[in-house]
């Protein structure tokens, strides 16, 4: 006997009836329908949108400390500004190095950008990661030259740790964890195996 689309019928228990309410004392959920007794959430086109707390001041707004996020990834710059380097008295060239040993800045692993603001009067030459363009402008008509330091810092490739390590991108390109992927370990294995393949 030919079978039709007639005769398709889904399996036992996938799919089920949409529960009804307000149909007979028997089911239990008469009178209110489940909706409890009164109310804004009890009416027809009632309810209230995702954190509303009834008119009263909402968590996000209570607490300020909430809003927004801090980005561990974004580079802390030293700021320097001509009234400052006007202000000391280092001979020689103007470096991040002898910042530091100046007290103007922290370290010499945080990249220094010079500001203009403030006057300089002396020609003097100066070395950092950043120049503005007031700054660069001020220090080359004091007679002064600028010399723009190429970065090594840290924060320089500081990337979200799936995007930094290799690894994870090698894992996603091979499609672990997604259907008919292989699993991690059989994707580790094969990733030792053709190391080993190279080293040879």
């Amino acid at each position: 006997m030919p079978i039709s689309i007639e005769d398709l019928r889904p399996d036992e228990g996938a799919k089920k009836s949409r529960r009804r309410v307000g149909r007979g004392h028997g089911s239990g959920r008469v009178k209110t329908a489940g909706r409890g007794t009164k109310g804004q959430n009890a009416r027809s086109g009632g309810g209230v949108r995702q954190g509303f707390e009834g008119g009263q001041l909402p968590i996000q707004q209570r607490m300020p400390y909430k809003r927004g996020f801090t980005n561990r990834l974004k580079t802390p710059w030293e700021i320097v500004n001509l009234a400052q380097l006007e202000a000391l008295e280092i001979e020689g060239d103007v470096t991040p190095k002898a910042l530091v040993e100046a007290g103007v800045v922290r370290s010499i692993d945080y990249p220094v950008k010079i500001l203009g603001n403030g006057e300089i009067s002396r020609a003097v030459t100066v070395k950092a990661h950043a120049f503005s363009k007031s700054a660069r402008e001020a220090i080359e008509k004091a007679g002064g030259t600028v010399e723009t330091l190429e970065r090594d810092d840290q924060w320089l490739t500081a990337r979200p740790r799936s995007r930094r390590l290799p690894l994870s991108r090698e894992l996603k390109q091979m499609r672990v964890g997604k259907v008919g992927g292989p699993s991690r370990r059989e994707a580790l294995a094969q990733l030792r195996e053709r190391d080993e393949a190279k080293e040879a």
